[in-house]
């Protein structure tokens, strides 16, 4: 046999050789051409230097490897150098700040590398021959597809205007109403072996005194039961599936709700099914999202266990029903409403099927059953009310109503009148006092978000306020506003906390109130006090209603979640190319720290976004330990008011109009009733789906209750289903993704919390902050987990159904673990 030719294996790796330098130099070319031009755009607009001679040195690197010329090479390595460089000097050693500096430039440099056998003698000579033709072609299509676009740098962003010095409004003002006296004989239905109420209690503390599961044998924790509730999206409503819920437990029994408010009730030792009740919501009752956080539970007092209804469940729906039913059989109580419904249209005047929706559960205290509503975002200043309504829980009698605009009244508006529209509502969750009488109510704003020249004395009062309300009467006794003049979509996501605070007098009773702006108030919760200093500091002025903003806002001297600002180093991405592209949009925008106003001329940055810091999942409290446990999100928002005209165009409609387009849904809401609607970028992302502000996204802290000092903080999350496009990374590393959904914490020193993107449900060590245990969900956990004891035993359980908006995979499950049975 005669060897193979090796002239021809010299000419095959010749070839090769050639083709692979021609790849590396077009890439070099055409990532030089881009960098270049994005660096000049970004100089133009007073940003960064350091793209604009990369830009240049990368496109030359290229045309030098187009040509045949070895230097290419050894300029394409000193770039690669110098950014090395530059990245330190700009982030040091942060290793998301390095990511998108260094991780393609470094692979590139391989790929250059990997050309220096096209150079060796014999090679150079038909690189360069071949190569010109290429080199030319090649530039010439990249320079006419970058000559098609269209680059317009825009005025930078806006200065901060000078404020004059006001004086502080008052933290909280009173209604001149007389405190109610307590009732030591008014039971709070705390935790323990069961899990009577959303939140744990009346208190909303999420803390079980349980602890037969502990950091030691946490890791032997394993799934016991899984039921399912059947409640999965039909096609028109894939994208609007968010659960959300929280499962109670009574004496054994446990009550699940679905994303359409079927009620659920299984044996909580084994998870068989005991009976449901269906509403039979129509999809067309859905608003933002298809979503049923809780029920209520209520025990008659003194009825014997067979009277029918002495034990009952409570909830609303999304085509805004109050219903009861039989805890024990499921059975509509007749005695309540029209046969065991109230419908919560009642006074409301003109509405639509998903514009009035009950997402929430009430919380019932004294008999009375408190709730209000979510009024669907951004639609028309002429919305459904936000009135907050007590309901008699046995009769469903209306016991009192708190519209705002009418605070004369206490009852329902006279025939032909509708309760106020338009008014700041309450979509989340109250807790309450029993003892003391008060039930609080965390508001969000007035029925437009982005722009309040139109709102009224009463609806400035009170946006984005807790308010304490006397639950035997239905008025208001103190109120405490986070946000003046709200313009941010910052309203009262979380339910607050009630807890004893320690100081030098004694225990004083307190109410936690998080933010989605990261500020966490403690208020004497008898009289709306800050228990902490509350300093009003000086915020941006500017927008389109500079005369109306407020000049200060409050910040609370307790603790806060928030951020420093963002500057143009803080922007992020998989790479140089859209982290330029972050950069320039940055440099585009109004943007003079929190509070920044919004503005129609160029977008405006949000920091923090509406998604929070905290957000429904609120905070939960280990009462013994003394711990706050608060988990929350660090994420921007990149927005913008649209003028009328153009809105109109775009196709912005209101849910009364018929709805928007698909491109004006995508973009934000239509305002209508205002000068402008409002584009909205939720997170600030890219077209990939990645972020433009740096991770980590989400994190968890550990506050000491009595200082408000932070004992530890760390992102929650991997970055296993996340990537771009949607395609999971499957890298378990510890991002710090966006969560929805809140902590349960145990007299057994965990942490249980779910909520992150990455489908897991974690045990935290409370004392170290450690995962200790975790466990994959089959779909995500954005909600609350809690648990019980039943036969000694003791459960954690979640209702893992996912979240359209965290673009998580949906489910139906409602699952069980606990430690191995003896």
């Amino acid at each position: 046999m005669t060897s193979a030719n090796p002239n021809l294996a010299d000419r095959r790796r010749s070839g090769v050789a050639f083709w692979w330098t021609m790849f590396v130099g077009v890439l070099l070319a055409i990532l030089g051409l881009l960098i270049g031009a994005g660096g000049a755009w970004l100089i133009a607009l007073g940003g960064s230097w350091y793209y604009l001679p990369t830009g240049v040195a990368l496109l030359a690197a290229g045309v030098l490897l187009l040509s045949g010329n070895a230097a290419g090479v050894w300029l394409y390595v000193l770039t690669w150098i110098a950014t090395l460089a530059w990245a330190y000097w700009e982030i040091g050693m942060d290793g998301w700040g390095l990511m998108p500096r260094v991780l393609a430039p470094t692979v590139i440099l391989i790929f250059v590398l990997l050309t220096l056998p096209a150079f060796r003698a014999g090679h150079a000579k038909r690189v360069r021959d071949r190569g010109c033709a290429t080199a030319s072609a090649a530039l010439f299509i990249v320079g006419c597809a970058i000559g098609l676009q269209h680059f317009t740098p825009s005025a930078q962003s806006q200065e901060a205007s000078p404020v004059a010095p006001v004086t502080p409004p008052a933290a909280g003002s009173a209604s001149g109403q007389s405190p109610v006296s307590p009732q030591p004989d008014v039971a709070i239905h705390q935790a323990g072996p069961n899990w009577p109420v959303y939140g744990g209690s009346e208190l909303a503390t999420r803390y079980s005194p349980l602890k037969q599961i502990t950091a030691d044998n946490v890791a032997k924790l394993t799934k016991v039961w899984d039921f399912h509730t059947g409640d999965m999206p039909s096609k028109a409503a894939t994208d609007k599936y968010s659960p959300e819920n929280t499962p109670l437990e009574v004496d054994g029994h446990l009550f699940a709700c679905s994303a359409k408010g079927i009620v659920i009730s299984a044996n909580a030792a084994t998870g068989k099914e005991e009976w449901r009740y269906d509403p039979k919501v129509s999809d067309a009752a859905i608003p933002y999202g298809a979503s049923c956080r809780g029920v209520a539970y209520y025990a008659v007092p003194g009825a014997s266990a067979d009277r029918p209804c002495a034990t009952r469940i409570l909830w609303g729906t999304l085509d805004a029903g109050l219903i009861a039913i039989d805890a024990r059989t499921g059975k509509a109580c007749g005695d309540f409403g029209q046969q065991g419904v109230v419908d919560l249209t009642q006074g409301l005047g003109k509405t639509v099927p998903g514009w009035y929706s009950v997402t929430a559960p009430p919380t019932v205290v004294r008999g009375i059953a408190v709730l209000g509503a979510q009024v669907l975002d951004g639609q028309a200043e002429d919305a459904p009310s936000g009135v907050v309504r007590g309901y008699d829980v046995m009769s469903g009698r209306l016991v009192w109503a708190w519209d705002m605009g009418h605070p004369d009244r206490t009852g329902a508006p006279p025939q032909g009148d509708t309760y106020t529209r338009g008014t700041p509502n309450m979509w989340t969750v109250a807790a309450a006092d029993p003892q003391l009488g008060y039930v609080f109510l965390p508001l969000g704003n007035a029925a437009v978000d982005y722009y309040g020249v139109d709102r009224k004395d009463f609806e400035n009062q009170y946006n984005s306020s807790i308010v304490a309300i006397d639950v035997t009467t239905g008025k208001p006794v103190w109120h405490f506003q986070t946000v003046h003049h709200d313009l941010w979509d910052y309203d009262l996501g979380s339910q607050p906390t009630l807890v004893d605070i320690p100081s030098t007098d004694g225990k004083v009773p307190a109410i936690i109130v998080p933010s989605k702006q990261g500020q966490i108030y403690v208020l004497d919760r008898k009289t709306g006090k800050s228990l902490f200093p509350v300093e009003e500091r000086p915020v941006p002025s500017g927008g389109v209603e500079p005369e109306k903003l407020s000049r200060t806002q409050p910040y609370s001297g307790y603790a806060h979640l928030d951020q420093p600002v963002l500057t143009e180093k803080d922007m992020w991405g998989m790479s140089p190319l859209d982290q330029l592209y972050c950069r320039i949009q940055f440099r585009q925008a109004s943007y003079q720290g929190e509070y920044t106003p919004p503005t129609v001329d160029k977008p405006f940055i949000e920091y923090p976004g509406y998604n929070g810091g905290s957000d429904w999942g609120s905070v939960a409290v280990d009462t013994d330990a003394g711990i706050l446990v608060a988990n929350y999100n660090d994420m921007p928002n990149y927005d913008q008011l649209i003028p009328r005209q153009k809105a109109d165009q775009i196709g912005f409609r209101s849910i009364e109009q018929g709805g928007a387009s698909k491109r004006a849904k995508d973009m934000g809401d239509p305002q209508m009733g205002s000068p402008y609607a409002i584009a909205v970028n939720a997170g600030w992302r890219l077209s990939t789906g990645l972020l433009c502000s740096e991770p980590p996204y989400g994190h968890i802290r550990a506050i000491e209750l009595k200082t408000g000092k932070t004992l530890g903080d760390k992102p929650l999350g991997e970055a296993v289903e996340n990537g771009p496009w949607r395609i999971p990374s499957m890298l378990p590393l510890d991002i710090g993704t966006p969560n929805n959904g809140g902590p349960l914490v145990t007299a057994g020193g965990l942490i249980f919390i779910a909520a992150a993107t990455d489908d897991k449900l974690r045990a935290i060590d409370i004392k170290t902050g450690k995962v200790v245990w975790q466990t994959d969900l089959p779909a995500g956990g954005q909600t609350t987990p809690m648990t019980y004891e039943v036969g000694g035993r003791q459960y954690v359980v979640i209702a893992p159904g996912g979240h359209h908006f965290m673009e998580t995979k949906v489910g139906d499950d409602v699952i069980a673990y606990a430690l191995p049975a003896d």
